[in-house]
């Protein structure tokens, strides 16, 4: 009994350092992506601003068109990628 239960608390351990690393990626990204966000927020002109409540009313076209709004002119140095190790 004491060796199933000693298996299951490992196990159970070593789930528990996966997930603290898929939050610790997924919380780098989120700040990464909240950067780029005010970074397009800046970059961007009012009547861009103004058209996005109307994309996400019609998802269908939010895509296409926010790939077109997106796309600002490349900034002196790109926003750094977080290390993302494959689990």
């Amino acid at each position: 009994m004491d060796l199933v239960k000693s298996h299951l608390m490992y196990a159970v351990r070593e789930e528990v350092e996966v997930l603290k690393e898929q939050i610790k990626e997924l919380v780098e990204r989120n700040s990464l992506l909240e950067r780029e966000n005010a970074l397009l927020k800046s970059l961007s002109n009012n009547d861009q601003l103004s058209q996005l409540p109307a994309q996400q009313a019609n998802p269908s076209s939010t895509s296409q068109q926010q790939a077109v709004i997106a796309q600002p002119p490349q900034p002196t140095q790109p926003p750094q990628q977080p290390n993302v190790s494959s689990a």
